[in-house]
């Protein structure tokens, strides 16, 4: 098993410096010239590899163009992705290259670890529906725990939106600042505040901008929230109260939403005790007594 190990782990990396030889082979006169001339100034090694581009992301975007993919697609993908906080232009090709090269990889292991010989076809379809899918599903789990995170935060943002507008601040200036102050509690929230900040100062309308936000972002409390901002700007009516009674509904629910969990305990305990528990606690009790019965009866029926 050893020997196995050592041998993928030896052909993984010459598999890696060819791809590097193949990819980057453009970067290497700069690197030899660097060696013949010292007086250039030294890079670190950060640099270096930042310059020449020598990073996993940049090896697996060359994969995407296996896979044959619509613009409809495309879009979808972009959309999710924006969701889960990668906007970068090389997320989608770092995204479909996965698609490509994770099947590939797993394809791998198992020929190595020799767990095809069991069944071929069956491993190797596993390999290749679970490599194929499983960026869909990393996907997914990084959208929901973002935005679990964005609705966790929603109130406390919204409390010092509250408390700038109060203060004689407008509704984009305290957005502005609330995205500044609260950048390293929550992030998330920050960053697509931010965004909506840079999209009204490029002249686009509030509500629009607004309603960009929560398109981003997906969240049915940032939906609740953008209506009613909404709808508060075309009545006149204030924003700081309406904020306030948004952010105290919102603490209700949760309350709410961790009494119901709460409740649902007792329900749910019922399959661990039924399955679990009781077994071990009747084999407790009443095994001795079995027992004892057992051997009775073998000393009745013998006599």
């Amino acid at each position: 098993m050893g020997l196995i190990i050592i041998s993928f782990i030896v052909v993984f990396f010459l598999i890696a410096s060819g791809a590097l030889l193949v990819f980057y082979r453009d970067a290497l006169p700069q690197r030899i010239a660097d060696a013949i001339n010292p007086r250039q100034k030294k890079r670190n090694v950060v640099d270096a590899i930042r310059e020449s581009g020598l990073s996993i992301g940049g090896v697996v975007e060359h994969f995407q163009h296996v896979l044959p993919k619509s613009q409809a697609e495309v879009s979808i993908v972009m959309q999710r992705l924006t969701r889960a906080g990668y906007r970068n232009e090389s997320a989608i090709r770092v995204f479909y290259g996965c698609k490509v090269l994770v099947p590939v990889v797993l394809c791998a292991i198992a020929l190595v670890s020799g767990a095809a010989k069991f069944s071929p076809f069956f491993v190797y379809a596993s390999c290749l529906g679970l490599g194929f899918l499983g960026p869909d599903f990393w996907l997914g789990r990084m959208i929901k725990q973002r935005q679990k995170k964005m609705e966790r935060g929603l109130p406390d943002v919204l409390d010092l939106l509250i408390i700038c507008i109060e203060a004689g601040l407008s509704l984009d200036q305290a957005t502005a600042r609330t995205a500044e102050e609260l950048q390293k509690a929550q992030p998330e929230l920050c960053d697509e505040f931010g965004i909506l900040v840079l999209e009204q100062r490029a002249g686009r309308a509030r509500s629009e901008a607004w309603k960009n936000l929560s398109e981003r972002t997906g969240v049915d409390s940032i939906r609740n929230l953008v209506s009613v901002l909404v709808q508060s700007e075309q009545f006149g009516t204030s924003v700081a109260k309406t904020l306030r009674v948004h952010s105290d509904t919102m603490r209700a629910k949760r309350i709410q939403q961790v009494e119901e969990m709460a409740a649902k305990t007792s329900v749910k305990l019922v399959f661990p005790l039924v399955f679990f528990i009781f077994p071990a606690l009747f084999l407790v009790t009443l095994g001795p007594a079995v027992i004892l019965m057992m051997e009775s009866f073998k000393t009745f029926f013998a006599n």
